[in-house]
């Protein structure tokens, strides 16, 4: 990226502090007209602050932001929009109640006539011709408390790139978009860099960042470690730069005796998927991989009571079990992490030790009669042995870290009783450093004796960490992989069956 294409954004040694935290440490970063710049850095490294300074939630404690070379004071969001700064947030802005158009448009709604009545025949149009452009087929009219997960950050994207920002920031932007959906975003960002936006992508998945990004700059306990050319770099080098020690492989997979069958499925149907077999084995991680719309989500759900199941059985430690509830998933010993853990997993406005003892609260005694003691000693156990890092275990679980927060569900379950854990997507928004710690922690419970049902759309992690892999496309089982047979090309061949 040459100076001649113009820096559009610098942020100058800028300094945030709450209260015994230094967030940001002197951070300087430039962004130039027409560039991508990746942000990287583990949970708690200063990503998340240093883009609220730029969006104005934040107000910086010293520094200094030029946009076009002229120094600009962001006071807050309108100063920020008035700017030309667009940010996506990972957190979905969506309105539920309103339409997809209305939420495109919210704030900036097109009126006609000199009565400037608001043109929902144009916004309706108009959010048409952004969503083909994003080659996404959604109705206008469509109301977004009906839409899934990932159509809504199709929402958000629409919306920002409706106002033509100048400088777009995207806040994990794929985290809940299917490969197709990912590669039309990049699609999006590439249309958008020629036209001289300038954009700063944060993602912890760094596939997307060799793909997408132009630089690179790393951020680590609240300091900047350095930028690089994407092109001049590597994984290993990266992934040194944000944990600041080395690391030489990413996934530490370790050899587990796999015992008996624990849990058997045969023919089971429901709402999204049919004719579903499976079994699982004492200290196995079973992987199952499918692309978004697979049906693996709508068989977590029934596997844990949460889906009413339509036909076929399951087996539990050679019972045969009728799982209406996840009440009765729980008494069967399965636990589940699930994919939005801030909205299926977590009491977010509760402590740390509520959320752990809420699966088993009925061994602290009876009504509001509570054994809070006993409470704080069992949450302080799992926080020891899992390594749930919190000040203390009255710690609100909304103020921790992605990866502490998957721990936290993690230990609900642990805690129950639980000997088969079904993870879907456990390392989704969850930083490097932090990734490596829950592969690890899949080991250790595997070692202990328990069975692990692992769904994950990340293809280096799932060959790497599951030991046996079964792929699902259209809400059936098309293919199943011994993990020393399976492949990235072999996997995604057959999810697209």
């Amino acid at each position: 990226m040459s100076d001649s294409n113009g820096i559009v954004l610098r942020m100058e040694n800028i300094t945030k502090t709450f209260p015994g935290v230094v967030a940001l440490d002197n951070v300087s970063i430039d962004l130039y007209k027409g560039e991508v710049l990746g942000i990287l850095g583990e949970n708690g490294a200063g990503k998340s602050t240093l883009i609220k300074i730029l969006a104005g939630n934040y107000i910086k404690d010293s520094g200094d932001i030029f946009i076009d070379g002229q120094k600009f004071e962001i006071k807050g969001p309108a100063e920020a929009m008035s700017s030309g700064i667009r940010v996506i947030y990972q957190e979905l802005n969506t309105i539920n109640n309103l339409t997809v158009a209305e939420n495109i448009f919210i704030g900036e709604q097109l009126v006609k006539g000199p009565l400037k009545i608001i043109d929902w025949k144009g916004m309706n149009k108009k959010a048409e011709e952004l969503l083909a452009v994003m080659n996404v087929k959604l109705d206008p009219n469509a109301i977004i408390g009906d839409l899934t997960v990932s159509e809504k950050q199709i929402v958000e994207i629409a919306k920002a790139i409706s106002q033509e920002a100048k400088i777009l920031v995207m806040d994990e932007p794929t985290a809940a978009l299917s490969e197709e959906e990912t590669q039309s975003l990049f699609k999006i960002i590439q249309a958008l860099k020629t036209k001289g936006v300038a954009i700063i992508y944060i993602s912890h998945r760094l596939k997307e960042i060799f793909e997408i990004t132009d630089r690179v700059t790393v951020l680590r306990d609240g300091k900047k470690v350095g930028t690089l050319k994407t092109k001049e770099s590597d994984s290993n080098k990266l992934v040194e730069m944000m944990v600041g020690r080395d690391i030489k492989d990413m996934y530490p997979k370790r050899h587990v005796p796999i015992g008996g069958v624990v849990m058997e499925v045969n023919n089971l149907g429901a709402e999204g998927f049919d004719n579903i077999s499976f079994k699982l084995r004492k200290g196995e991680i079973l992987g199952i991989f499918g692309l978004l719309g697979s049906g693996r989500s709508s068989l977590v759900k029934a596997l844990f009571g949460a889906n009413k199941i339509k036909n076929g059985e399951i087996i539990v430690n050679g019972k045969k079990l009728r799982i209406k509830s996840p009440g009765m998933a729980r008494d069967a010993k399965i636990g589940l992490v699930p994919l939005d853990r801030k909205i299926e997993g977590l009491a977010l406005m509760m402590g740390v030790k509520e959320n752990i003892t809420l699966a088993n609260i009925k061994e602290l005694g009876k009504s509001f009669l509570i054994a809070r003691n006993q409470e704080r000693r069992k949450a302080g156990n799992w926080v020891d042995e899992i390594g749930i890092r919190t000040p203390s275990v009255e710690q609100e679980v909304n103020s921790l870290s992605g990866g502490n927060q998957q721990k936290v569900v993690l230990a609900k379950w642990l805690e129950s009783g639980s000997q088969i854990i079904i993870l879907n997507e456990p390392t989704r928004g969850v930083d490097v450093g932090a990734k490596i710690e829950i592969y690890k922690l899949m080991q250790d419970l595997c070692e202990k004796g328990s069975s692990i049902i692992m769904i994950s759309s990340e293809l280096p992690e799932i060959l790497s960490i599951a030991d046996r892999i079964i792929v699902m496309s259209k809400g059936r089982f098309t293919e199943e992989y011994k993990i020393c047979d399976a492949s990235e090309e072999g996997l995604l061949r057959s999810a697209c069956l």
